[in-house]
């Protein structure tokens, strides 16, 4: 039996705790056309249906909140749909593991996150401890820092927090 699958509204609030929201296109860390949520527009730009639900390709001209949604809800559905195709066992995990797999996905993109080969087995596998470890071993958690922590506690715990406890 499939478990419950985290429903897009906590994967917006939690995705725009870690990006942002950001209503004008800006170049982000790596130089990339960027606007709303995260929106990634030189390696994903807009859809056709996107542009006429937007009123343009959003490369100089600001989009509003829920146009921002809209384009975050549709990225959602693509990053769902390559952890399926891909990393079928993911619909498997709790809620907030399921969370982690879109938020790493979302962030990386599905073939950057197909090279994290030992975290995704010892997620696949049931070992989280281990796999939160690992994830805070690679390069990935060097350049998120906080994103990446949350992502590991909720990997050992099973639960996401956007305020991790302090460690004592």
């Amino acid at each position: 039996m499939q478990k419950p699958t985290i429903d897009d509204a906590t994967c917006i609030q939690r995705v725009m705790v870690n990006e942002g929201c950001v209503l004008k296109s800006y170049k982000d860390s790596v130089g990339k056309l960027t606007i709303g949520i995260g929106r990634n527009l030189d390696d994903n730009p807009l859809s056709e249906e996107e542009i006429c639900y937007v009123g343009h390709n959003c490369r100089t001209k600001f989009i509003s909140n829920d146009q921002a949604a809209y384009l975050c809800r549709n990225d959602l559905k693509k990053v769902r749909a390559d952890l399926d195709r891909e990393l079928p066992w993911w619909r498997d995990l709790c809620p907030d593991r399921q969370y982690v797999m879109i938020d790493l996905c979302f962030n990386m993109g599905i073939c950057t996150l197909l090279t994290f080969k030992r975290t995704l087995n010892s997620i696949a596998q049931g070992y989280y401890a281990k796999a939160g470890e690992q994830l805070l071993q690679s390069k990935y958690a060097k350049q998120v820092g906080k994103r990446a922590d949350r992502n590991a506690y909720a990997l050992r715990t099973g639960v996401y927090l956007i305020q991790l406890p302090r460690e004592s």
